[in-house]
């Protein structure tokens, strides 16, 4: 655990290695070069694990460590390359720190910050990617779903490079959370109907993208339900 002086250091000495031009941190490498043996030795702490569920148990103990240095890395906004924010990045997500992981996504996209060659992906793609599946999977469970965080990821990533079938499945995750939040509104509630509306859109758009994402019966159940919602008092009784 640092200290507040610690703390301060890390973020006073990120701040400044984040202003080097180009791809080297070379104003403080000691400071940097500090951060990347510690993230060498936590990597090799995970790689004695095989569980998933214990790997993400044990990020979650390691990364307030980080805390400091990525504060000041956003603090400094000099948009240099770090293996190391961009590793705590992906961490944040794993551990379901959302909110953690978009701030820092925000600077990343905002400067071209790349994955650590590791990852095998860009980082939009990866954004794209892992709110989506996290997002499907808590479908399945009944777990919460963010539709606000899904709709942070599209604007990160809207005009940005990526695979039809990972941008087709972001479309589906937030037309099946908007389908959701309408659903679980009474009846007469005014916002029902235009959440409808919403799922819908991000549902046909997913189709769009990729033919094959598996939302075709969401669509007709989505609009039996808004047809059986929106038909008048009465109707069928004659």
């Amino acid at each position: 655990m640092l200290t507040p002086a610690q703390r301060h250091y890390e973020r006073v000495m990120a701040a400044q290695a984040s202003q080097s031009p180009g791809n080297d941190l070379t104003p403080d490498t000691t400071a940097y070069e500090r951060q990347l043996l510690k993230l060498a030795e936590d990597k090799r702490s995970l790689k004695t694990f095989q569980s998933v569920r214990d790997k993400i148990e044990l990020k979650r103990k390691l990364l307030p460590a980080y805390e400091a240095w990525v504060d000041g890395v956003i603090l400094g906004a000099g948009g240099a390359q770090d293996d190391v924010f961009m590793t705590v990045l992906v961490w944040r997500i794993d551990v379901g720190d959302y909110i953690g992981a978009l701030a820092m996504a925000r600077y990343a996209v905002a400067h071209d910050l790349r994955l650590p060659d590791q990852y095998g992906r860009s980082l939009p793609t990866l954004l794209a990617e892992e709110f989506a599946d996290t997002t499907l999977q808590a479908l399945k469970a009944d777990g919460e779903c963010d539709l606000a965080a899904l709709d942070a990821v599209a604007d990160l990533t809207a005009d940005k490079d990526m695979f039809d079938e990972v941008r087709a499945k972001l479309f589906k995750a937030r037309g099946l959370v908007s389908a959701a939040n309408a659903a679980a509104l009474p009846v007469d509630d005014p916002q029902r109907a235009p959440g409808y509306a919403l799922a819908l859109d991000h549902l046909r758009q997913a189709l769009v993208f990729n033919d094959r994402v598996g939302v075709k019966k969401d669509i007709e159940r989505i609009e039996r339900e808004t047809k059986t919602t929106e038909s008048p008092p009465g109707t069928g009784d004659h």
